[in-house]
């Protein structure tokens, strides 16, 4: 896909535009793709390290801009590039943050460039103990880049999550957490990955709150 392609597709996820794929109502519901979804413990976290997800960031979509690079020009607005990186590489630019609704102004530098970061949606620790150490190291990368396991946010908030899940963290913008719980459910059913019985219970008891709330898809 192409960066012009990603810029106008547009996903209306975690109650604000983030532009993902074209999304359609699905014909699930968000509780209906969760009861597809197997109910295990979490494995061991042995022979995790962010290196079995592939380097950060690759560019997997071979357009030449790495996928950090690619999910901030899809979040952001007000962009400024550096120059001589073919508007590739986000010097600046303003982000209204999807899990608090705050307004921050992004500006790439050792000191700042940790103020908005790259949330996997499902952490990549959550994703290795619920299954992905099973998968293929091309599907883990695919994973790590995929678009709709990815939202620019916060830098503090993504740090505050840290791996944990639905039973343990949620977005303090209480109206988003449906969406957002919809969007882990269907990244975890595109790869194979399984969910706790604390989890599932976190995700069945918000999403009772928000009956019929439709499963995102491309």
């Amino acid at each position: 896909m192409s960066r012009w392609q990603i810029r106008i597709s547009v996903l209306l996820v975690l109650g604000v535009a983030m532009g993902q794929a074209p999304l359609e109502a699905a014909p699930k519901t968000a509780v209906a793709v969760l009861e597809t979804l197997a109910v295990k413990g979490r494995a061991p976290k042995t022979g995790y390290e962010r290196s079995q997800f592939g380097p950060a960031w690759s560019d997997v979509d071979r357009n030449g801009c790495d996928t950090r690079n690619d999910i901030l020009y899809r979040d952001l607005t007000s962009i400024v590039y550096k120059d001589g990186t073919k508007e590739c590489v986000v010097l600046s630019g303003v982000l209204v943050d999807p899990y608090s609704g705050e307004k921050i102004s992004f500006v790439r530098g050792v000191a700042t460039s940790s103020d908005v970061q790259i949330d996997h949606v499902v952490a990549l620790s959550n994703a290795w103990q619920t299954g992905a150490f099973k998968l293929s190291y091309d599907r883990r990368i695919a994973f790590a880049n995929d678009p709709m396991n990815l939202l620019a946010v916060k830098g503090r908030l993504n740090s505050q999550k840290g791996d944990g899940d639905a039973a343990t963290w949620l977005p303090p913008l209480k109206n988003i957490r449906c969406a957002y719980v919809a969007q882990q459910i269907v990244v975890k059913a595109k790869y194979g990955l399984w969910v706790t019985k604390p989890e599932k219970a976190a995700m069945v008891a918000l999403l009772d709150r928000c009956p019929g709330f439709k499963a995102p898809t491309n």
